[in-house]
């Protein structure tokens, strides 16, 4: 007696930890919109599914945050949710279970490379996590996060801000002052291929930063670092 291979759902449910009483949720979560729009007789596709499964995995992480940094303000909560759930982990969540293979898309998105593309690769992953929510509720979310994004959180800390210094420029700003930070590109020297530019950057008339960079992005993170350093150890504090 020859026994069956498993079936590509059920592989699937065991990478996602999550086993689903409904499997046309499933089905549909897996279900790109080109697949749909060569085939006639089916009418959805994953989209709504991708809707509802941003907000599900938003409000998991969130809680999940929560409750595991008791001491953090709500801008560093905001900024560790947004690493977590960005589409960059998604994606990388995505190919960890190998989730290009199970997406039904169509032959012309086949030939394109759809499988692997990373927007699609977080529209599924997104969508699985609404079908499991609308087929067992917030266990079964909680149950995928666990899972997947979990394990993924053993190096987040409390240093939230970490190579990003015009982000915690712009939460502190907003915090104490309601305001953002205003950047300008204050000089541009240096010939054509050595341009260096230095940008400015201003809250209030006592806080400024100057910074230097290759190009002006890079100038404005160096003036964001500038003026972060030269703040007080106080007010450094009450960012984190």
């Amino acid at each position: 007696m020859l026994l069956g291979r498993r079936s590509p759902c059920r592989e699937l449910e065991q990478m996602i930890g999550y086993r689903f009483r409904k499997r046309a949720y499933l089905e549909m979560a897996l279900m790109h919109r080109s697949f749909r729009f060569e085939n006639e007789t089916i009418g959805m596709d994953n989209q709504r599914l991708e809707f509802l499964g941003d907000a599900v995995l938003g409000f998991v992480a969130a809680e999940h945050l929560f409750a595991r940094f008791r001491e953090m303000e709500e801008g560093g909560l905001t900024a560790l949710r947004s690493r977590m759930t960005s589409g960059k982990m998604l994606a990388r969540l995505a190919r960890e279970i190998r989730l290009g293979e199970h997406i039904k898309i169509g032959k012309g998105e086949e030939k394109t490379g759809g499988r692997a593309r990373s927007s699609n690769l977080e529209d599924a992953l997104e969508s699985i996590i609404g079908a499991a929510y609308l087929d067992g509720g917030m266990k079964a979310a909680r149950k995928i996060f666990d899972r997947l994004f979990v394990p993924h959180t053993a190096g987040l800390n409390e240093d939230v801000w970490a190579g990003n210094p015009k982000g915690e420029l712009q939460e502190y700003a907003q915090r104490v002052w309601r305001r953002s930070p205003q950047y300008r590109i204050a000089t541009r020297e240096g010939p054509p291929h050595a341009v260096v530019f230095t940008a400015e950057v201003t809250v209030t008339e006592r806080l400024r930063g100057l910074g230097k960079g290759r190009n002006k992005q890079e100038a404005e993170v160096e003036a964001a670092k500038h003026l972060l350093d030269h703040m007080s150890e106080r007010d450094r504090g009450r960012n984190r």
